[in-house]
């Protein structure tokens, strides 16, 4: 294998993670707790909560905490017993409140929006993806002979259950070389797994999942490229006896490559990938030439901002920042992967005069874009030296998986200086003074604040006093946050 590439699965009661590591250096990461399984991929019985035709689009009741979001466009005609001949973009002809239908989720819940689902269900094993809706047959593009792509589609049509079947069929980059009888199986445990969703279905009485994907380990088995992989390696025997049992039913090839890792160490102390994903929830990246990124998630986009540093180069500036620029694109890829960054994604290269060097540098970002499993699609650089992006988001990042808002901030990054609420303090105390009568007060805030109020403001504190005609007292608790204050009238 021209790459070492390895999958080490840490398992705990409550969460399973799974780092994928490339020349001993991380590339990806996933986590799944037990508490909160991603729904990608899980099929419901829904029921219709309200249909919005100025959005084209209906809410969905599938048992969660929010509605799902369906757009028309994710609508299956046949599903509602219309023709699938008849073209129809208005949600309100095609769904109404109360209608119970089937659909699947295609982007979990994210921030304060609920899941993305789609009534065009489909169900993946290793080498097939079966569309029970839509009768087609396709073959993945990423397989690159012609002759191979042709190979598959005339076995599959040879097959004698895809010529019973309603629906159609999507062969997978893993089925590359595989032989009529593989294929067969595969098709058969589709079937089987289909009969028993709408089997479930008939008898679902409220919106509720009706299947579910498979746990995080089983799912990298099925979808992780086997040619790629040396070594797979687990730290918990029974999640290992659970892994062999597939491997040997679906995926035979890993059953040498699949092992129980009984180091000293624990399994995410190799290669450093603890101190790894604690890196890469910090904003800043550091490159090997000095330079830096800065990494700015929001609600709305991700940006990315490249930096020369502490770099100088050994030649012109112009030479420094087409070198930062470049280095900056193989760890820019590698941290949309790791990160699990998607949506609207913005690159701030550092500005380059050179044509050549605007062109190179384009290339090469693609070029480590390709190695994504994800889609992305990008832009040319602009004269402001920006590439828009976009990357596929099926998931939460690794942050929002990990982190929550700060109490402290309230998710702003930052928090007020002791100076700003000094004065926020001053104005509570003359608003209260003018809406209710007290001889004195008594302010309750952190100990930085009380220390400020005290010396730098002790006259404003005197002024306060005499205007008022009231005593004021300042009480410094160690438990308040910097912004957090209580102002007492005695």
């Amino acid at each position: 294998m021209h790459n070492e590439e390895k999958v080490l699965v840490n398992v705990t009661p409550n969460e399973t993670r799974v780092a994928w590591v490339e020349n001993g250096v991380l590339q990806e990461i996933w986590v799944e707790r037990a508490s909160k399984r991603g729904l990608v991929g899980n099929i419901y019985m829904g029921k219709v909560d309200r249909v919005l035709p100025g959005m084209q689009a209906a809410f969905i009741n599938i048992g969660l905490e929010k509605s799902a979001f369906l757009h028309v466009s994710d609508v299956c005609h046949k599903s509602i017993g219309c023709s699938a001949d008849v073209e129809c973009d208005d949600i309100a002809k095609l769904l109404h409140a109360g209608q119970k239908i089937m659909v699947q989720v295609v982007k979990d819940p994210l921030g304060t929006k609920g899941a993305r689902i789609t009534m065009q269900v489909t169900i993946p094993s290793r080498m097939l993806v079966y569309m029970p809706i839509e009768k087609a047959l396709g073959v993945s593009q990423k397989i690159d002979s012609s002759e191979e792509r042709e190979r598959l589609r005339e076995m599959i049509q040879t097959i004698p259950e895809f010529k019973e079947t309603e629906g159609g069929f999507i062969v997978r980059t893993v089925a590359e070389g595989v032989d009529f009888h593989e294929m067969r199986a595969d098709m058969l445990y589709l079937q089987r797994l289909w009969n028993g969703v709408q089997e479930r279905s008939r008898h679902a009485t409220k919106p509720m999942v009706i299947y579910e994907d498979l746990p995080l380990y089983l799912r990298i088995i099925r979808d992780i490229p086997v040619d790629r992989v040396e070594k797979i390696r687990v730290d918990s025997t029974e999640t290992l006896k659970k892994m062999e049992t597939f491997v040997e039913s679906y995926v035979m090839e890993l059953t040498s490559r699949l092992g129980l890792y009984q180091g000293e160490r624990p399994i995410f102390d190799l290669y450093n990938i603890e101190e790894e994903i604690q890196t890469a929830l910090h904003k800043r990246v550091n490159l090997k030439s000095g330079g830096y990124l800065i990494i700015d998630q929001t609600e709305a986009m991700t940006t990315i901002d490249v930096n020369t540093g502490a770099f100088v180069g050994h030649k012109n500036l112009e030479e420094t920042i087409y070198r930062t620029n470049l280095e900056a694109t193989q760890a820019i890829a590698r941290q949309l992967r790791l990160r699990n960054l998607g949506g609207i994604i913005i690159l701030d290269f550092i500005d380059m005069e050179m044509k050549a060097h605007k062109k190179t540098v384009l290339e090469t970002l693609e070029k480590e874009l390709s190695k994504d499993r994800v889609k992305t699609s990008i832009s040319t650089i602009s004269s402001l030296g920006l590439v828009e992006m976009t990357r596929k988001r099926t998931r939460d990042s690794l942050e929002r998986t990990l982190c929550e808002p700060c109490h402290v901030c309230s998710g702003r990054g930052t928090v007020k200086t002791a100076e700003t609420v000094s004065f926020e303090i001053f104005r509570e105390i003359t608003r209260m003074a003018r809406s209710f009568s007290g001889d004195k007060y008594r302010v309750i805030a952190s100990e930085e604040v009380v220390s400020r109020i005290m010396d730098e403001e002790s006259s404003s504190v005197a002024e306060l006093e005499a205007f008022l005609s009231k005593s004021i007292r300042f009480q410094a608790e160690s438990s308040y946050a910097a912004e957090q204050f209580d102002v007492v009238m005695m």
